[in-house]
């Protein structure tokens, strides 16, 4: 099947060609044809499975049949995405694939000036791409109109979902008219989202592409058990060993990434660190540089890396697991992507063994643990607190561990009486 037996326009097969793409993905097969019939449809697909231009594609398709208004033009289609780089990636594709339609196509998202959104708006648009946030400033400044929408997408939902956005969602869907057509997009399907898509779809397709709640097959994952105080120094081992150029890490908190990319740094690895704290400029900049071979290791946490979309990046790295294990398959769903190999590390240690447990239930399957040797799972204080046959020793008030000291033996009679008889010879020949 090619591009052209799904129903295409001319204008569209042309982009698609330019890009270098032939065939279809299962997603795009499936989505494309039901979507450009004006169906509902809620996927279930992975990253990097060409979900994107899976519904980019026909939304162009029916916003190009229709002739925009000659006076202003209102948003016609919303795609609402949980981050912003994800909104500036979808916003980039619609751009791309529509180059030859006489659409307009607008971004909004936070963390930037809101002026030239503004601007843009006033402009006039057809297709907008928005976090729900910076969504709401607009609607209630009145500076975007969402009265004449036709078609919604929600895309990763279970991520906006995860992240609270459910409240700013449900504010949007009240500025929306009723008969507009939906399309919901999650890699993970949970009983939240199931209950999100029976509320807000009608009569709705479901196109699943690959098993729920799993990983893609082109991405193989390891799980190498580590002492916590050793796993920065495996990790930097293990980049330069195996010459890794390009190695996305996952953190949870901001202040561990800051902390784990100047680490890296000392280490001699070019490092840097995106999150919620880092301003966009500096984001884009990061993941530019990233993307140019200019950084070695981007470290990120779960916020900001949503829509970290990175031709055949080969390796992803946990270095600390997530809470929520649905954040696990996100995760590691930023490599094996477009059909290409993918590897995903996660450095595990003691006390996040239960967080495994959770994310096995999740895929359903064991993963791989394999040991490094030199970086056993245990750290030498632990090593000693457990080895067999070690009398324990009562604690101090510090808690620290008193050392045991032998007793001297005491003397026998024997020994005694022959060094009164050494002591009194040395005082006769004084």
């Amino acid at each position: 099947m090619t591009f052209r037996d799904l129903g295409l326009s001319s204008d569209l097969l042309r982009a698609v060609a330019e890009q270098g793409y032939t065939q279809p993905t299962p997603i795009q097969r499936q989505a494309i044809p039901t979507i450009l019939l004006g169906q509902d449809i809620f996927a279930s697909a992975q990253t990097g499975t060409g979900k994107t231009a899976g519904f980019t594609l026909p939304l162009l398709q029916r916003l190009g049949n229709t002739s925009p208004s000659q006076g202003h033009r209102t948003p016609r289609a919303l795609i609402l995405t949980p981050t912003r780089e994800l909104a500036a990636q979808v916003s980039d594709s619609a751009k791309t694939y529509g180059k030859y339609l006489s659409l307009r196509v607008a971004v909004i998202y936070g963390g930037i000036g809101i002026g030239q959104q503004i601007h843009s708006l006033r402009r006039g648009v057809d297709l907008l791409v928005a976090t729900p946030g910076r969504l709401l400033d607009h609607l209630e400044q009145k500076t975007v109109d969402l009265s004449q929408i036709e078609i919604l997408v929600l895309d990763e939902s279970d991520r906006m979902l995860d992240m609270g956005f459910i409240h700013d969602i449900r504010k949007i869907l009240a500025k929306l008219p009723s008969s507009r057509q939906t399309l919901m997009f999650s890699a993970t399907y949970s009983k939240t989202i199931q209950q999100l898509a029976n509320t807000l779809l009608k009569s709705p397709s479901l196109i699943e592409v690959a098993c729920r709640n799993t990983a893609s097959e082109q991405v193989e994952q390891v799980v190498h058990p580590v002492a916590r105080e050793r796993k920065r120094e495996l990790l930097a081992y293990m980049i330069s060993f195996h010459n890794w150029k390009q190695v996305l890490v996952f953190t949870r908190t901001k202040y561990g990434a800051n902390r784990l990319a100047e680490q890296l740094a000392k280490d001699g690895l070019k490092t840097a660190a995106i999150h919620g704290n880092k301003t966009q400029a500096a984001r884009t900049r990061a993941l530019n540089d990233f993307k140019q071979g200019k950084v070695r290791v981007l470290v990120a946490t779960d916020v900001a890396s949503r829509g970290l979309d990175i031709e055949q990046l080969p390796h992803v790295v946990n270095f600390e697991l997530p809470n929520v294990p649905e954040d696990y398959v996100h995760r590691i769903g930023r490599t094996g992507r477009a059909g290409q190999p993918g590897r995903a590390v996660s450095l595990v240690c003691k006390d996040e063994y239960s967080l495994l447990d959770n994310i096995e239930q999740l895929l359903n399957q064991t993963l791989v643990k394999k040991v490094i040797s030199g970086y056993e799972p245990i750290s030498p204080v632990e090593l000693e607190l457990e080895q067999p046959n070690r009398k324990r020793s009562k604690p101090r008030r510090s808690n620290r561990a008193k050392p045991q000291i032998p007793s001297e033996p005491k003397p026998t009679q024997k020994s005694t009486s022959v060094g009164r008889r050494i002591q009194k010879k040395l005082e006769r020949q004084n």
